[in-house]
């Protein structure tokens, strides 16, 4: 019985052929979602900008009356309501402030909430109440900033493990290679304005754990055809350490691809954010992997010369390059 591949073991596709283009676009896309977060911010969860978050589902309306929630709501003498469709067309998140005092005085924030929820039943019968979370202000502060701190200690400690491990090229290579891969899942949220919550950062730090195995199979790869192939231009070292990883890279990426991409699109509402932002990172850092992470060596000077080298030089090694094509 064969075992399933969907890649050959023997690809020789030139991947670094479009290393420049694929670096500018990874600019200009990093660039844009650098401008939509600073202009358009993220949509916040109660995790991190705090206050009390309601869930309401209007199980017998095709779509929730948001405008006049937003009415209704904001005529309790809480403030203005932040009210926004959640998942369905009849979902809802409504988002207020806590109450002043509520720090000190938990019951206030307690108050808020049953009064709210008391007020759409009452005006509307068909609803159902999916949840209420409170979060204070201080300690939003506290998860953000700890949210953050977590995500540049990961990237940093994944950096240095590389430096060590290979040489310093490579841990460049590592950390702008993780460095692409959350900007743009942090414009991926900015643009499409979906919650970014505690959630997201635990999706970040896995996505950052993937990226990161995926580059060092990808590395270690490069640097033993780096001691076997002396006299190899680098490109097509490069080329070849990729194919030779690739059967490798595309199964893990789909067999782990394809359950979040089927809780994207039947599971619940909960996991929404988390399970897009993971779909979206396997992709971005599988694609980081070949065309950041292993390109950026060229610039960087990575040679043969840092390591030991074998004997396994000569015809074979020319060989490849041939097949390849020298690459400048």
């Amino acid at each position: 019985m064969k075992l399933l591949k969907l890649v050959r073991d023997d690809t020789n596709v030139d991947f670094l052929r479009w290393r420049v283009w694929a670096f500018a676009i990874s600019l200009v896309l990093m660039a844009a979602s650098v401008g939509l977060v600073a202009t358009k911010g993220l949509n916040f969860g109660v995790d991190f900008i705090g206050g009390q978050m309601i869930r309401a589902t209007f199980t017998q309306s095709p779509t929730a009356p948001v405008a006049e929630l937003r009415e209704t709501v904001g005529r309790l003498g809480y403030g203005d309501p932040t009210i926004q469709r959640f998942g369905a067309e009849n979902q809802v998140s409504i988002r207020m402030k806590l109450p002043e005092g509520a720090d000190k005085n938990p019951e206030l924030a307690n108050a808020m909430a049953v009064k709210i929820t008391n007020t759409l039943k009452a005006g509307h019968p068909d609803v159902r109440i999916d949840g209420v979370d409170s979060v204070s202000g201080k300690v939003s502060e506290e998860l953000f900033g700890k949210g953050i701190l977590a995500l540049l200690a990961a990237m940093a400690g994944v950096s240095i493990y590389i430096w060590f491990r290979f040489e310093w090229q490579f841990g460049v290579g590592a950390i702008w290679s993780l460095v692409h891969d959350v900007t743009l899942t942090f414009g991926l949220f900015s643009l499409t304005g979906w919650e970014f919550d505690l959630n997201i950062i635990a999706a970040l730090l896995t996505i950052i754990g993937y990226s990161l195995n995926d580059t060092v199979v990808i590395y270690d790869r490069i640097r033993e055809n780096l001691m076997k192939f002396r006299k190899m231009e680098m490109a097509s070292l490069l080329n070849l350490s990729v194919n030779e990883t690739l059967s490798r890279t595309v199964m893990t990426s789909v067999s782990i691809s394809l359950p979040l991409i089927v809780l994207v699109l039947f599971g619940p509402d909960v996991i929404f954010g988390f399970s897009a932002a993971m779909a979206f990172g396997i992709v971005v850092g599988t694609y980081s992997s070949i065309y950041q992470a292993a390109p950026i060596l060229i610039w960087l000077k990575v040679g043969s010369h840092s390591f030991v080298p074998t004997d396994e030089v000569g015809s074979k090694a020319e060989r490849i390059s041939e097949g390849f094509g020298a690459q400048p």
